[in-house]
C-alpha cells in the first residue's frame, strides 16, 4: 500500500515532550526538525534527543523523516552520522538548490551505511526547494536520486528570495508549486507543499488545502497538531468521490464482460484517464482506511 503523506508534521528537536508523544498526534508522517527550529545553541542537545528517540521508541505507523542541517557544514555531518546509524529514519535535506546538493549528501550516506554495515540504498531521502534557483531546477533535483521519496517547497524563504510576501491567494507561490509538482511527477516521486503558519485561520488552512490537493499535491508540512484533521478530511476521498469511482470501475467490468468497445456512464463515456483517476482514488481511500468494498 503507498504511504500516505497527507501531513507531515514537524516536531522541533529539542522538544522532548512533543518528540515523546509525537505519535499521538495521528499526522501521517513525522518531521524530526534539527534545523531551523532549533538554535544554534541547542544543536547538540537535539541531534542527541532525536537520535535517543529513533533508537530507544516506537511510533507504529508513522513514516519517521529526520530534517538536518546543511550537510556541507559540521552541523549537518554530525546529523546525517547520528540519524544514518539508527537506520530508522528518512533524511529532509533542506534549502535544495541544485542536483548536486542532492548528490553530495547521498555520497555522504552510502559512505555512513558502509561503515554501520547498513544496506546500501536503504536511507530514503526528500529535499525541500527554497529559492528561486532551486524552483528553476526542480526538474533536476527530483531526477538526482534514486533514494529520493518526495520534494516539497519552502515558501516562507522562497518568497523572501521573490522580494514579495505571502499572500491569502497564492498568486505568487503558483509557479514555484507548479514547478515542484511537474518535477516530482515527472520523477514519480510525491510533492508535499509548505506549511501554513497561521495556526488559528482555520478557514485559511482550508482553502490553501484545498488548492494544493486540486494542483495535485500529495500532501502538506504542517507545524501544528490542531491542523492535521483539516488537512486529512480535505485529502481523504468523499464518500461521494467513492462512490463514483466504484461505479466507473463498475461500468468498466460489465462493458468487458459483454464485449463492448463503448463505455459510458451516466451519458458521459469513460475512457483511460478516468479509469487512472477513478483507481487513484480509490487506492487514497483505501491508505486511508475508509471501508468499502471494491468488488461492487
Amino acid at each position: 500500500m503507498k504511504q500516505l503523506r497527507r501531513t507531515m508534521l514537524y516536531i522541533p528537536g529539542n522538544n522532548p515532550g512533543m518528540i515523546r508523544d509525537a505519535d499521538i498526534y495521528k499526522s501521517d508522517c513525522i518531521i524530526f526538525d534539527l534545523e531551523d527550529s532549533v538554535s544554534v545553541n541547542e544543536k547538540d542537545s537535539a541531534r542527541f534527543l532525536v537520535f535517543e528517540a529513533l533508537t530507544s521508541l516506537t511510533y507504529p505507523g508513522k513514516e519517521l523523516v529526520v530534517r538536518i542541517n546543511d550537510p556541507k557544514t559540521e552541523t549537518g555531518r554530525e546529523d546525517l552520522n547520528a540519524i544514518v546509524r539508527t537506520g530508522k529514519a528518512v533524511i529532509r535535506l533542506p534549502k535544495t538548490e541544485t542536483a548536486e546538493d542532492l548528490i553530495y549528501c547521498e555520497n555522504i550516506i552510502e559512505e555512513i551505511e558502509k561503515e554501520a554495515a547498513l544496506p546500501l540504498g536503504s536511507t530514503k531521502l526528500m529535499t525541500a526547494v527554497e529559492s528561486a534557483a532551486g524552483v528553476l531546477n526542480a526538474k533536476e533535483i527530483a531526477l538526482a536520486s534514486k533514494r529520493l521519496l518526495a520534494i516539497s517547497i519552502g515558501a516562507e524563504d522562497y518568497v523572501t528570495d521573490l522580494k514579495t510576501n505571502r499572500s491569502p491567494e497564492g498568486t505568487e507561490l503558483f509557479f514555484g508549486r507548479s514547478m515542484i509538482l511537474l518535477a516530482a511527477r515527472n520523477a514519480g516521486i510525491d510533492a508535499i507543499d509548505t506549511v501554513f503558519s497561521d495556526v488559528n485561520d482555520e478557514d485559511g488552512l482550508r482553502r490553501e488545502t484545498m488548492l494544493i490537493k486540486q494542483l495535485g499535491f500529495d500532501g502538506k508540512s504542517i507545524i501544528n497538531p490542531r491542523q492535521i484533521k483539516i488537512v486529512h478530511e480535505v485529502f481523504t476521498p468523499t464518500e461521494k468521490e467513492i462512490e463514483h469511482a466504484l461505479a466507473v470501475l463498475k461500468a468498466i467490468k460489465e462493458a468487458e464482460q459483454k464485449g463492448s468497445g463503448v463505455i459510458s456512464l451516466n451519458g458521459k463515456m469513460i475512457d483511460r484517464p478516468v479509469v487512472l483517476r477513478a483507481e487513484h482514488v480509490l487506492d487514497r481511500a483505501r491508505a486511508a482506511g475508509k471501508d468499502m468494498n471494491y468488488e461492487e
